[in-house]
């Protein structure tokens, strides 16, 4: 019985995601309001997320350094701060964040129209609540994360920088120039990509679990809760994947 309830949901998983992205070839699309969540997905991510990714940085260049210092390599850090941030750490930072603060917004948002019965609403009238609800925030947030991942990791990266110049006195120019020397473009490259699969990830599960929510308020909270662990996990399988997948590039 577990085993069919689980096949039926993975089925209907499927179907959801496979209109979603047929959604995204099919006009007529829903440009203001993709607009208006790309707008509510940066503003209300854009503090918490520089905030964090400055501690991660000041925190990340600080553990560091004595491992290198005790292999007379200090010189080294700006170049292994810069490859961690760019490569893992401002995509990791951005994506769990997003998962938090989005994914729960999502799933609240769409699970508290279906237990209003606003969405049949919409069906009722004809007004495509499935590309106006759920495509727009899905595109929104798969635009939008890696903007914001380029926004964390220049913020981690200065954040690093202000640790390395109180110790070291390091100039603005010497620590930059290290950081551009060993940033490759496939670098920059793989974690946009990479990062977009997270906003996408994150959109995907936050409405599902708010569009196929339970009827009364705990439906809503528990839609909510699954949106923000699921986003999780998808995150962390995602970034093992595309670690793999890139290294076949970089060997």
């Amino acid at each position: 019985m577990k085993l069919r309830k689980f096949l039926l949901r993975v089925a209907d998983i499927y179907r959801f995601t496979i209109r979603v992205i047929k959604d995204f070839f099919v006009p007529p699309y829903e440009w203001k309001e993709i607009i208006r969540q790309c707008f509510l997905v940066g503003n209300k991510s854009l503090f918490l997320i520089g905030f964090t990714a400055f501690i991660a940085g000041v925190v990340f260049t600080r553990q560091s350094r004595p491992s290198l210092a005790s292999f007379g390599a200090e010189s080294w850090l700006p170049s292994l701060v810069s490859q961690a941030v760019v490569r893992s750490l401002g995509p990791l930072i951005t994506g769990l964040i997003c998962a938090g603060k989005l994914g729960s917004n999502i799933g609240a948002e769409l699970g508290s129209m279906q237990v209003s019965e606003q969405i049949d609403a919409m069906e009722v009238s004809g007004t495509r609540p499935f590309s106006f609800l759920v495509v727009s925030r899905i595109t929104a947030t798969t635009l939008m994360l890696p903007l914001l991942v380029i926004y964390a990791d220049v913020i981690a990266l200065i954040g690093s920088y202000l640790t390395v110049n109180m110790i070291n006195k390091t100039s603005f120019q010497l620590y930059f120039y290290e950081v551009s020397v060993n940033v490759t473009y496939l670098d920059i490259f793989s974690s946009l990509v990479k990062s977009a699969f997270f906003g996408f990830a994150i959109g995907l599960v936050g409405s599902y679990a708010g569009y196929h929510s339970e009827k009364g308020t705990t439906g809503v909270g528990k839609a909510a809760n699954s949106a923000v662990v699921i986003s999780m996990i998808l995150i962390f399988v995602i970034d093992l994947i595309s670690l793999q997948f890139i290294n076949m590039f970089r060997a």
